[in-house]
């Protein structure tokens, strides 16, 4: 029986919980960047009058440009933090000393970051 393998179990599932996390932030990175490509197509291939033609490019503008990148930047930076958490504290549990729990400075950092790019496309879509 491995010593501590309930802590190690929680430990791994909180890993793939923030996998998963990071995954999903990728992902909604991609469906932005296809609808920013989306929309940047039906303003080329429809003959909008000039309202029409400016609201669309206005939703696909410079920050709707970079918006999926980020986050998929961001969803990357995610599993790589999990990833590096995961082995400090596999290590930790296997270590007879006693170690504390740590800061939470990244994982802080990065959900600020999350929040803050997704409470910005919320506004920019729902002002555009």
């Amino acid at each position: 029986m491995i010593r501590g393998y309930s802590d190690h179990a929680a430990n791994e599932r909180t890993f793939l919980a923030w996998v998963r996390t990071g995954i999903a932030v990728m992902a909604f990175g991609f469906v932005v960047e296809k609808f920013n490509v989306f929309l940047l197509t039906i303003s080329d291939v429809n003959p909008l009058d000039g309202g029409r033609r400016l609201q669309l490019e206005r939703l696909s503008g410079p920050l709707g440009r970079y918006e999926g990148l980020a986050l998929v930047i961001v969803g990357l930076v995610l599993v790589v933090v999990a990833a590096t958490r995961f082995v400090r504290t596999s290590r930790r549990l296997d270590d007879q000393e006693t170690h504390s729990a740590g800061g939470v400075g990244p994982e802080l950092v990065l959900s600020v970051i999350l929040a803050l790019i997704v409470a910005g496309y919320s506004a920019f879509v729902a002002l555009g």
